[in-house]
């Protein structure tokens, strides 16, 4: 049993763990960076390191920290590989969790910090942009909500930093960095960045939908249309608006007929022919667009085939010689397989300049392919009556494939009805 196509949200869920595993790269990316850039830093800058921290330990915590966190999510990172190799969902709680965790890494760092030097040092400083870092890359959660978690937690774990550390400092004392306000203004920032990271997130997941509602639209729609015309000619209706303007073209046209067709059904129920029908028709089908050709109109227990439009490929006689031979081969073995009743087709197969295009008025409009060679097709169809034979081809189509026709059996000049000319048949099969 085929299994059912993946929903939006599938998809969707599927492509939330590839975001989030690009979002733990970067920052492994740049926490590494740190790790591998502050010790240079450090030894670049010794006298100033030194008059900021006092000593290497503050320095060799907050290596300790950005490589623990490194080391964090890379594991997650693993984590939801495994996860999207299963299949599964990532459960929302799970994504608040990691949230959480990785929102409180700066606070972590802020706080060990803060113990070699005064707490306003280390909220001012380059370490609190880490809580930035962390609302901008929470975008590629693709959830609005996440990023406003994510940007409430930075503000929050600040102000209780401040609450904790700065009454306590000698720096701040008598400055406005003493004051409440100064931390709850930042909060509201980190607040409000979270807000636009989410807004963005959101923004990005809409437009996500809309792409594929509107992809997963166009495959519906040539999915129903390309029941009723080829893949091909769906394809390019849809591509030029609807309408293909007409052209001349260089085809090979096949005609295809079940001998004896009333005869064989007349005691079948309804959908016993309609069950042959589909057996060789879908054989047909699948055939004749291997070989890069179009079934234009099913005729009751027949069709035409076209090769070379609108796709042509530069071996359009080849292509459906190629056909018609599977094609017989096909029957044969619906019958060994008792899926249709013994029969025997005769194909007509004819190369030569046509007309494509839509035809009909603004209200109805056909893909239709007209000329000569059409005409001249179906009366070499209808000639494997006369020769007993299941597949003629003109001399033309014949040289066009390349074939020599010393490798057919020859008819010579054969009058068809219609034209006053006689054509060069050969038979196949």
């Amino acid at each position: 049993m085929t299994a059912a196509a993946p929903s939006f949200d599938e998809h969707l869920a599927r492509e939330i763990i590839r975001s989030e595993r690009t979002r733990m790269a970067i920052l492994a990316g740049l926490l590494g960076a740190v790790v591998v850039f502050f010790p240079l830093f450090a030894f670049s800058y010794r006298a100033y390191y030194l008059g900021t921290f006092g000593s290497p330990a503050a320095g060799i915590t907050i290596v300790s920290v950005c490589a623990a966190l490194v080391a964090y999510e890379l594991l997650i990172r693993r984590v939801l590989g495994r996860w999207l190799e299963g299949g599964r969902p990532l459960p929302p709680a799970l994504r608040y969790l990691n949230a959480l965790v990785e929102t409180s890494m700066p606070t972590i760092l802020l706080a060990l910090v803060s113990r070699h030097v005064d707490p306003v040092y280390a909220l001012q400083g380059p370490g609190a942009y880490f809580y930035a870092i962390f609302i901008v890359l929470s975008t590629l959660r693709l959830d609005f909500r996440l990023s406003l978690f994510t940007g409430i937690v930075a503000a929050a774990q600040y102000l209780a930093l401040f609450a904790f550390y700065v009454p306590h400092s000698t720096v701040a004392a008598g400055t406005p960095m003493a004051n409440a306000p100064f931390y709850i203004l930042k909060s509201a920032i980190l607040v409000l960045t979270g807000l636009a990271a989410g807004f963005v997130a959101a923004e990005i997941r809409r437009r996500v939908r809309n792409l594929f509602r509107s992809l997963e639209e166009s495959q519906r729609t040539l999915a129903a249309f390309g029941q009723q015309v080829s893949p091909e000619i769906a394809a390019a209706l849809l591509r030029q608006g609807g309408r293909i303007e007409s052209a001349r073209r260089f085809v090979c046209v096949m005609f295809m007929d079940i001998r004896g067709f009333t005869r064989l059904v007349q005691h079948r129920t309804p959908e016993e022919i309609v069950a042959y029908q589909n057996a060789v028709f879908g054989a047909a089908v699948e055939i004749v667009n291997r070989h890069h050709g179009v079934i234009n109109q099913f005729l009751g227990d027949g069709f035409m085939a076209t090769f070379g439009a609108p796709v042509a490929t530069g071996r359009e006689s080849a292509n459906a010689l190629a056909a018609a031979r599977e094609l017989l081969a096909a029957v044969q073995a619906l019958a060994a397989a008792g899926r249709i009743p013994a029969m025997s087709i005769g194909i007509g197969l004819h190369a030569g300049e046509a007309v494509t295009g839509n035809i009909g008025s603004e209200a109805r409009q056909q893909y239709s392919v007209t000329g000569e060679v059409v005409i001249l097709a179906s009366r070499i169809e209808q000639m494997n009556k006369v020769y007993g034979s299941q597949l003629l081809v003109s001399a033309e189509a014949l040289r066009d494939a390349g074939e020599t026709p010393s490798a057919a059996s020859g008819l010579g000049p054969v009058k068809v009805r219609g034209r006053d000319e006689p054509i060069e048949l050969y038979r196949l099969a």
